[in-house]
């Protein structure tokens, strides 16, 4: 079997040709020794099998990062009978820089020159012959998401494998960078430069201080208002799908002990099936737009943008990525963090991933929102009310993670804040098949399956505490009437606190465990009608200076069970998994205490 190294720049397609070529065919890993990701696949071509090893993308080999450090080691290893350099031909001068060094370490190299569909759709043409006869190495041409060109970039891996090494010189990195602008200059013709100029005209829109924010906010709030307003009806069939199962579920098991069934029924199923019906119906919304926007090219502009916040905190400006993928889950947030390159700021973008409200926040949000700020409306205008306020409320989410990693930066975590290369690529059109696919599978289902794996014993610790009665009242109404006096310091009561620490597992059952112990049901408690929820909690002492403490708590309180143990699995350390908890506790504690005095003080509680 021939080895094949896949090297090349982020966002050039290399993944989309590895996948082209292996037919999905792959196992991933860690390299050995390092948290960066590998990928392995095979492939048949002339009846010879080639293993295709895909190298982490990285813009250089000056090993200042695991994955340059990983990449250059394992071309000079000599372990390859050949190396692929993949190029973006819509902006081949940068990616030439790399395949220059590449061809310092080895002389048997193939140049891939992806997105040649792209380049034509933006006016770019690359004279493949005469850039393979500067470099001195065969070059091939490829649009991997069309599947075009690959026959013959097999081909040319095939005679490459079996050809001589030439010998290979070393430059200058001046030299490198003077050629790679000179090779570029000679086989590069741009036709339409008035669409380089609209792209550029609309770079300079998405990412200048004065509009590059408003744009941002607006964008995100419109992603925010469509996963709101898009869940509801989905849920909804979620729930009556889910009750007609559970009452099959209960004749079935109407012999067995009631103990029995109530945990099983009302416990575990319910409480998985509530998880399912509130947590799926949103991700599968947001995480596609999210996608979407990533395919687009727009988030790379979003991090080019909140770099200068993020270097005040003294933290990578890559965190902005990670905060975007919390909007979905916290746990996709802190597995993001793989993408920075120093462990300080990794760390730091781990610990604080918990303080962007993720999907599974929105309905207790919401819903309080809706019941106490929104005034129970209805329509189009409410809607955007609505979603303004869950805007500013991510917003303070985003305040809470600066200020909260500038802390850091400056205590337990000193550091200066490291450099890093950020690239815009070119606007794309999303592969909306693709898009689809790989954030139902990739994120989706993958979150989901964790939240389920927690919900279910969970559920069944709730019907424990809710039904198991020490002198005729129940263990849950005796820990909630503990907790009372402590939680009123902060403007909660008792049963909002309970409801929280139950919600451990998954954060959509907070608001169901709340009504639970409210009506001294020993079983989730579903609600309808917003009107009817907020009368139910008004009955119960609340005003609008509780739900604006319950909302700052929902938003800052310890990580679900789910993001717990990725951070435990991502650092590999009980303490730092510990910190990740008591660093929202303290901040969302600290300001329900700072808001329920001034409300006293003020006479408005």
């Amino acid at each position: 079997m021939k080895r094949v190294a896949l090297a090349g720049n982020p966002n050039v397609g290399k993944s989309t040709l590895f996948n082209a070529l292996t037919k999905l065919r792959q196992h991933t890993g860690n390299w050995a020794g390092k948290t960066v990701a590998t990928a392995r696949g095979e492939y048949i071509f002339e009846g010879r099998e080639y293993q295709l090893i895909d190298l982490p993308g990285t813009y250089s080999l000056a090993a200042h990062s695991q994955e340059e450090a990983v990449a250059r080691d394992y071309i000079e290893s000599g372990q390859a009978d050949a190396v692929v350099v993949v190029c973006d031909a819509t902006c081949l001068e940068r990616n030439l820089i790399l395949v220059l060094q590449v061809l310092e370490l080895t002389g048997k190299v193939l140049v891939c020159v992806n997105l040649l569909d792209e380049a034509k759709r933006l006016g770019v043409e690359v004279d493949l012959p005469a850039l393979s006869q500067r470099l001195g190495t065969p070059v091939v041409g490829t649009s991997a998401g069309r599947q075009e060109g690959l026959e013959e970039l097999k081909r040319a891996i095939a005679r490459l494998v079996e050809a001589d090494a030439p010998a290979a010189s070393r430059r200058e990195p001046r030299e490198r960078v003077t050629l790679a602008e000179r090779y570029a200059a000679q086989v590069v013709r741009e036709e339409r430069a008035d669409r380089l100029r609209r792209q550029r005209r609309l770079d300079r829109l998405l990412t200048s201080k004065s509009t590059g924010i408003p744009l941002m906010l607006l964008l995100f709030g419109l992603v925010v208002w469509l996963t709101v307003a898009g869940a509801n009806g989905p849920s909804a069939l979620l729930t009556a799908l889910f009750a007609r199962v559970g009452e099959a579920l209960a004749a079935w098991l109407a012999p067995a002990p009631a103990w029995l069934s109530g945990i099983l029924l009302d416990g575990v199923y319910r409480v998985t099936a509530w998880v399912v019906a509130v947590m799926l119906p949103p991700m599968a919304i947001f995480f596609p737009l999210f996608t979407l926007l990533e395919d687009l090219g727009y988030l790379p502009r979003v991090a080019f943008v909140m770099d200068h916040a993020f270097q005040k905190a003294r933290t990578c400006g890559k965190q902005c990525l990670t905060m975007c993928m919390s909007l979905g889950c916290n746990a996709c947030g802190v597995t993001g963090c793989r993408i920075i390159d120093s462990p300080r700021e990794r760390l730091i973008a781990i610990l604080t991933a918990s303080l962007v409200p993720c999907n599974g926040k929105f309905p207790t949000l919401i819903a309080l929102i809706t019941i106490f700020f929104v005034g129970g409306r209805a329509g189009l205008l409410a809607s955007l009310e609505g979603a303004a306020l869950l805007l500013g409320t991510l917003a303070l989410g985003a305040a809470g993670t600066l200020a909260c990693s500038r802390l850091l930066s400056a205590t337990v975590l000193r550091g200066a804040p490291s450099s890093f290369a950020l690239e815009l690529p070119p606007f794309r059109k999303p592969r909306v098949g693709q898009v689809i696919v790989r954030s139902l599978l990739d994120r989706t289902l993958f979150v989901l399956g964790r939240a389920v794996s927690v919900a279910a014993p969970a559920g069944a610790l709730i019907w424990v505490m809710a039904n198991v009665t020490v002198g005729d009242v129940s263990l849950l109404a005796r820990c909630t009437g503990f907790l009372d006096p402590f939680a009123r310091l902060f403007g909660l009561d008792g049963v909002i606190l309970m409801a929280f620490l139950l919600g451990w597992p998954a954060n959509e059952i907070v608001l169901p465990v709340m009504l639970m112990a409210y009506l001294a049901e020993g079983s989730l408690v579903e609600f309808e009608d917003l009107a009817a929820l907020g009368a139910l909690l008004t009955q119960h002492g609340w005003t609008w200076v509780t739900a604006v403490c319950a909302m700052l708590f929902s938003l800052f309180h310890w990580p679900c069970s789910t993001t717990c143990l990725t951070i435990y699995k991502e650092t590999g350390s009980v303490k730092w998994t510990a910190a990740s908890v008591v660093i929202p506790t303290l901040l969302g504690l600290g300001l329900c205490f700072v808001t329920a005095a001034a409300a006293r003080l003020l006479g408005l509680a």
